[in-house]
């Protein structure tokens, strides 16, 4: 299932506007600000397709049957482009557990490139409905690669992946090396890809634009 929530207006499209606009880009607490937002907001419609369960809540005046989440969902994302969604998410699924990613690509001379995966964090994932940040879903490699490393903590029941923007390249290669079960929540998607594997029009790198640029050495 691939959900693009910029085929309706909402204010996903006004923060999403903001996220792409190089003028706007150069405030880069309201670039942080903005992922988050749209990762809080991604994590209400997600609530919406999980289990429920009726519970008696007690309350001063007496007791109220209360509708509840069954269970919490794992929070993953890919660092560091990630955070900011991340903790929009967990701003709402706030008893989550959490996992932590580092992916990065690894460029050779000749422009190419490899994902490179070197830490992880996680809980288990037995059975669990996990939910992966980033904003960005160029190539779909590092989605993928994330994954296929998250899986050896156990068989989640559900996977979501949760972007900023998305290739259409990316979604379909992250549905056929993942499987058409993994959920792909998109705030818009863009159809071109550079040969260097950057998203056009896209908004440039999320990760300089929400921390700073990188040392390219």
């Amino acid at each position: 299932m691939v959900i693009n929530l910029s085929e309706q207006y909402s204010l996903i499209t006004n923060w999403l506007g903001e996220l792409r606009n190089t003028e706007i880009q150069n405030d880069r607490m309201r670039f942080r600000r903005n992922l988050e937002r749209i990762g809080e907001i991604i994590a209400y419609e997600i609530s919406k397709q999980m289990p429920w369960e009726e519970q008696e809540i007690q309350t001063p005046l007496g007791l109220h049957s209360s509708k509840v989440l069954k269970e919490q969902p794992v929070l993953a994302t890919i660092l560091r482009a990630g955070l900011p969604l991340h903790n929009g998410m967990l701003n709402y699924f706030d008893k989550a557990d959490n996992a932590f990613i580092s992916a990065y690509r690894k460029h050779d001379p000749d422009g190419n490139f490899v994902i490179e995966l070197e830490y992880i964090s996680c809980p288990s994932l037995e059975n669990r409905i996990v939910i992966i940040s980033d904003p960005m879903i160029a190539t779909g490699a590092s989605l993928v690669k994330t994954i296929e490393a998250m899986k050896d903590e156990g068989t989640p029941s559900q996977i979501n992946v949760v972007c900023a923007i998305a290739c259409t390249v990316g979604i379909e290669y992250i549905i056929r090396e993942a499987g058409d079960s993994v959920n792909i929540w998109c705030g818009d998607i863009d159809d071109e890809l550079t040969a260097k594997g950057y998203i056009v029009p896209g908004l440039g790198d999320a990760g300089d634009l929400a921390f700073g640029l990188k040392s390219q050495s």
